[in-house]
C-alpha cells in the first residue's frame, strides 16, 4: 500500500469518532463505512454503472438533514434488490445503525473532502483491508475472531503455491483474507492474469475461489473486501457445520481459520457424511476440510492447541485424518499473534491422498513458539518472522521438498507415523527446552498466563476423562 493509501487509511479510521454521538460501535462503524465507502469508491473507479441511478453518491452527497437521511435508509433498501449480483449481496438486509441526520453528513463530508489522488484500483482493497486490520486490533470492537493476521496469511499461501485453474475454498471466510491472498498470488505468477487466457481469467475471477461465513454482517465485509479486490467469486452465507458445507464441490485447495469453541447449546454438526459428530467445531471443521478436498487436494488449517491432544472423539479425528491423509507438516506458532491474545495455535498442513488408508508416513514439526517472544504490541509480528519456516519446508506445496531434521536443539523435527501411533496419536510434541526470558521487560501478559493455566486444565481434564472411562471397562 502507498504512503497516501496508508494516511486515507487512518483518516477512514478516525472518522468513527463522528459516529461516537449515535452509539455506533467499531463493528457497525466498519460495517456502516462500506456501504457510503462503496458508493464513493464506484464514483471514483467509474464503476458506478453496477448502481441504479438516482442512487450514486452524487445523490447521497447533494442532500441534507432529514432529507438525506431518509434517503440514505431508501438508498439501502434499494440498492439490497437492484444494481449488479455483487451490489444486491452486499447491501442485501442492509440498515443504517446512524439516528441523527448530522452523523450521517459529516460522514460523507468527510469522505468527500480527503484526497484519493493517487489511489488506484489496486490500492483501494489494500486500503479497506487495512480498516477491517483496525478493526480486528481494537479490542473494543471483538472484530479479531473474523481476521487472520495478514503476515500468517501471506506465509500460508507461499508454501502452499495456488495454481491458475485450482479451486480454493475457505469454509470459515471471516472477511475473506485467505481468498483474497490466495487470488493475489495466482495474480503474481500470471501477471496479473495476463499471461492466462480470456476464458482462465473468467475461471479466475469468477470460479476459482469460493468460501461460507456464518455471520450475516461479517460476511458483508468480505463481499465488499472482495469486490475491491476484482474477485468475484461466490461467497454463501450459511453453516459449513450444516447441509450447506456437505454440499459445497470438492477443491484442490482448502485454507481456513475456522472458528475456535462448542457449537451453541453443545449440538452437533448436521451433517449426515460426518463419521464423527461432536460439538467441537474445530474438530467438526478439520473433519470437513479432509473430507472436502479432491484426491491429491492439499490444505492448511489453523487449529489451537487442544486439537492436537484431546483425547476420545479427537483421537479419532486426528487418526482418521493421517489415514486419509499425508499430513507432512504442523507448524506451531508463537503466542501474541492473534488479536484474542494468549490464544495457542497450529497450522496444520496435509494432502488427501488417493487411497483412504496409511497415507501419513511421518509428520514433521516447526515450532516456532519456544524460546521466542511474546509478540503483542511490543514486539509485533511481521512477515520475515516466518522465513526460516518457508526454508525448512521447501519449494513443494505438499511437503515433499528434501527436508533436514534438526535435532533435539533445533526447531524441525521428524516423527513417525509409529512414533506418533505410539503416544495415542497425540501430535502435542514438544522437544525444545524451555528458557528463561532474557529480558525481565519481557513479561508475559496475564491473558497468556491466564491461557496456559486453562491449557493446562484441559490437558489434565483429558486425562481425568480417559481414567473415567477405563475403570467403566475393568
Amino acid at each position: 500500500m502507498n504512503t497516501n493509501a496508508n494516511e486515507l487509511v487512518q483518516k477512514l479510521w478516525n472518522l468513527c469518532s463522528l459516529l461516537r454521538e449515535d452509539g455506533v460501535t467499531y463493528h457497525q462503524y466498519v460495517a456502516e463505512l462500506a456501504f457510503v465507502l462503496f458508493l464513493k469508491m464506484a464514483k471514483e473507479t467509474k464503476q458506478e454503472d453496477q448502481l441504479p441511478k438516482g442512487y450514486r453518491w452524487d445523490d447521497l452527497a447533494r442532500r441534507e438533514g432529514m432529507d438525506q437521511l431518509q434517503f440514505y435508509k431508501e438508498l439501502l433498501l434499494h440498492l439490497g434488490t437492484k444494481g449488479s449480483n455483487r451490489v444486491q449481496d452486499i447491501y442485501a438486509n442492509a440498515n443504517t445503525s446512524l439516528r441523527h441526520p448530522k452523523s450521517l453528513n459529516a460522514l460523507v463530508k468527510a469522505l468527500d473532502a480527503l484526497d484519493w489522488y493517487g489511489v488506484d484500483r489496486e490500492n483501494l482493497g489494500d486500503l479497506y483491508e487495512g480498516l477491517l486490520e483496525k478493526n480486528a486490533t481494537e479490542v473494543k470492537s471483538g472484530a479479531g475472531q473474523y481476521f487472520t493476521p495478514r503476515p500468517l496469511v501471506d506465509a500460508i499461501i507461499a508454501v502452499v503455491k495456488p495454481q491458475a485453474g485450482e479451486t480454493v475454498q475457505d469454509p470459515a471466510s471471516g472477511t475473506g483474507g485467505f481468498l483474497i491472498a490466495a487470488d493475489r498470488y495466482v495474480r503474481s505468477q500470471t501477471d496479473n492474469y495476463f499471461d492466462l487466457t480470456e476464458k482462465q481469467q473468467a475461471f479466475q475471477r469468477r470460479k476459482a475461489f469460493y468460501g461460507v461465513e456464518l455471520v450475516p454482517e461479517t460476511r458483508r465485509l468480505a463481499l465488499m473486501n472482495m469486490a475491491l479486490h476484482d474477485l468475484e467469486g461466490e461467497l454463501i452465507l450459511g453453516d459449513t457445520l450444516s447441509p450447506v458445507g456437505r454440499d459445497l464441490p470438492k477443491a484442490d485447495i482448502i485454507i481456513t481459520n475456522p472458528p475456535f469453541g462448542t457449537k451453541k447449546g453443545g449440538g452437533k454438526p448436521e451433517r449426515d457424511d460426518f463419521t464423527f459428530p461432536t460439538s467441537n467445531k474445530q474438530f467438526a471443521f478439520l473433519e470437513h476440510v479432509y473430507r472436502g478436498l479432491k484426491a491429491g487436494g492439499r490444505a492448511a488449517v489453523v487449529v489451537p492447541d487442544n486439537v492436537l491432544f484431546e483425547e476420545n472423539v479427537g483421537q479419532e479425528i486426528r487418526a482418521d485424518l493421517m489415514d486419509k491423509c499425508d499430513l507432512h507438516t504442523v507448524l506451531r506458532l508463537p503466542t501474541g499473534i492473534f488479536y484474542a491474545q494468549g490464544v495457542k495455535t497450529n497450522v496444520l498442513f496435509f494432502t488427501r491422498g488417493q487411497k483412504d488408508k496409511g497415507n501419513t508416513k511421518a509428520v514433521w514439526f516447526y515450532d516456532m513458539r519456544t524460546n521466542a517472544p511474546a509478540y503483542g504490541k511490543r514486539t509485533p509480528f511481521l512477515r520475515k518472522h516466518f522465513d526460516d519456516f518457508e526454508t525448512a519446508f521447501g519449494e513443494d506445496p505438499y511437503g515433499k521438498s528434501k527436508r533436514k531434521d534438526q535435532g533435539s536443539e533445533g526447531r524441525f523435527r521428524k516423527f513417525s507415523r509409529e512414533q506418533v501411533e505410539a503416544r495415542g496419536d497425540n501430535l502435542d510434541l514438544l522437544w525444545l527446552k524451555s528458557e528463561e526470558l532474557a529480558n525481565a521487560d519481557e513479561l508475559l501478559e496475564p491473558e497468556i498466563i491466564a491461557a496456559e493455566i486453562k491449557r493446562q486444565l484441559q490437558v489434565a481434564l483429558s486425562e481425568l476423562d480417559a481414567l473415567t472411562v477405563a475403570s467403566e471397562f475393568e
